[in-house]
């Protein structure tokens, strides 16, 4: 299923709002990302369990900055669990809105 207007819209504050979530924890400001979906693109809601990642944290890092793919597991140890990096991006996005 494609993405909605909506989904798309969130995606954009996300990018804009926060950058990428990872270099953002490392202290850098990065705006130029890509949407890395947490929990696939097919399932329902799939569109919003997402994170804005460059794309050295997307899929392209290495030892200083590692990335979701290949290597979820030391970006999880450096980052966190997705569903707190989500529930960050989103409070970041809720408090750019007051």
């Amino acid at each position: 299923m494609n993405p909605s207007r909506k989904e798309k819209l969130y995606w954009s504050r996300l990018a804009s709002i926060v950058g990428c979530i990872a270099c953002k924890l490392d202290g850098n400001n990065n705006h130029y990302v890509s949407i890395h979906h947490c929990d696939g693109r097919t399932k329902k809601g799939a569109h919003m369990k997402v994170l804005p990642l460059c794309a050295a944290h997307h899929q392209t890092g290495g030892e200083d900055a590692p990335s979701i793919h290949p290597w979820k597991n030391q970006f999880i140890a450096k980052y966190g669990t997705q569903e707190y990096l989500m529930e960050l991006c989103e409070g970041l996005v809720d408090a750019n809105n007051n």
